[in-house]
């Protein structure tokens, strides 16, 4: 077999060995020392790197050729200037040129640096990161690694700039919340419930679509969990527009201060549901820990069937024997009775009765932002409360999905506008009324 000349060979070794031009390797070297930094940081550096050419292509666009005369032109260049972007949740520092009119009138701003020096990217990082629990004095530690130049320039992620800006973006979230038009929402279901934050309620409502759709609809701030509060809230939902007319089932918690504002601001004969969760537990405080399995199951049992009389008989059995050992229990179980059973009246039954049977997706809410909040130490007034309520309720919409059961949504309307038929005010007829007339 005949064998290959080594001269080839060697050659070719001699040829893949060869250096290249030192230019490339030096291109190479700094994108292999921003490589070891992280992938993030290289791409900082290459975008950053883009971001320039780019500014300097619309300023080409614009003015023209550098160093070419243009009598047509609309702009000269003015220089440059330092500027700041955001990227991986800091400011970097960038230079950024700069154009005048041709008149040299005024300045001409540059569209591409004002696209990527918008803060609201970070404002956002900020919110985002507070929210999951990120003091202030850690923020800049969390951040995404963007390289050690950029990392030197960077700013806005001091304690104060931190604080600053989220105070900005949830006094912009609790504007959004407070201020949203409710004109076009149709509502099957309303959820109110309290919430306690530094000795102060915040009663809060959640709506359901009849499609199924979760909304926070707002808040209000009092002392206590009152008529007065809520009704201020409810109010203030039908100056956004929320139809009072429309047919809506209200679900509570069993406070009697929010029983008696649904009635004022709806009108009185507005369905209202009590929460089975907020009966169990108020009946099963009253008991001793080794009646309480028991008479919860009983009352389960009870919940559990289709027919509200039968229903209601088994309740009123199980207080009467209550009533010879503990009456506070067997008192608090009578008290609002009536309306644990009003999904039962409507003849709502399955998936949507296990839904809307407590106050749970409104809870759910609330557990979203009391999470939020979890690492306040000291509140300081009523507005950063409220902001951060608003915060964390925005933050829960946006892990919302529809209610299960919602497909039963549309049988619930039927029944409660049935029910606001046979329950309003007959009119008397006024030709009947009217005084026969002598011919």
């Amino acid at each position: 077999m005949r064998k290959l000349p080594a001269v080839k060979v060697v050659t070719a070794l001699e040829a893949s060995e060869s250096p290249l031009p030192a230019q490339i390797q030096q291109a190479l070297g700094e994108l292999v020392g921003a490589a070891r930094e992280g992938l993030l940081a290289l791409s900082v550096g290459v975008g950053l790197g883009v971001v320039h050419e780019l500014m300097e292509l619309e300023v080409c666009e614009v003015v023209g050729a550098k160093g070419k005369h243009n009598p047509e032109r609309v702009a000269v260049r003015h220089g440059h200037e330092d500027g700041s972007m955001t990227l991986g949740g800091r400011r970097v520092a960038v230079r950024r040129p700069r154009m005048r009119t041709a008149a040299d009138e005024r300045e001409r701003p540059v569209q591409t640096y004002g696209y990527f020096a918008d803060r609201d990217p970070l404002t956002r990082a900020v919110m985002d990161r507070m929210l999951a629990g990120v003091s202030t004095r850690r923020f800049a530690d969390v951040g995404e690694p963007v390289g050690s130049a950029a990392e030197a320039s960077s700013s806005s992620t001091s304690r104060t700039s931190v604080s600053e800006m989220f105070i900005e973006r949830t006094r912009t979230a609790l504007g959004e919340l407070m201020s949203r038009r409710l004109d076009d929402v149709r509502l099957a279901v309303m959820m109110l419930d309290g919430l306690e934050i530094a000795d102060r309620t915040h009663v809060v409502a959640l709506g359901i679509t009849t499609e199924g759709v979760k909304i926070p609809l707002g808040l209000w701030e009092g002392s206590t969990e009152n008529a007065t509060l809520a009704r201020a809230l409810l109010a203030d939902l039908v100056d956004r527009g929320l139809d009072c007319e429309q047919a809506i089932l209200f679900v509570i918690d069993g406070g009697k201060a929010l029983r008696r504002a649904i009635k004022d601001v709806f009108g009185e004969h507005a369905l209202v549901h009590r929460c089975h969760r907020h009966k169990e537990r108020n009946v099963c405080d009253l008991l001793p820990e080794r009646d309480r399995p028991t008479v919860r199951a009983r009352m389960r049992a009870a919940w559990a069937l289709t027919d509200p009389e039968l229903a209601r008989q088994r309740l009123e059995l199980l207080a009467s024997e209550l009533d010879r050992t503990w009456p506070d229990a067997a008192g608090s179980l009578r008290e609002g009775m009536h309306d644990t059973l009003t999904l039962m009246r409507l003849a709502i039954t399955g998936k949507l009765a296990t839904t809307l049977c407590s106050t749970n997706p409104c809870e759910s809410m609330i557990e979203i932002v009391r999470h939020t909040q979890r690492n306040v130490k000291r509140w300081q007034d009523g507005d950063m409360r409220k902001r951060w309520t608003a915060a964390g309720m925005l933050v829960a919409e946006q892990q919302f999905r529809r209610i299960i059961g919602y497909r039963d949504l549309a049988k619930l309307v039927i029944a409660i506008e049935r029910h606001a038929i046979r329950t309003a005010p007959t009119k008397p007829d006024h030709r009947q009324l009217a005084e026969p007339v002598t011919v």
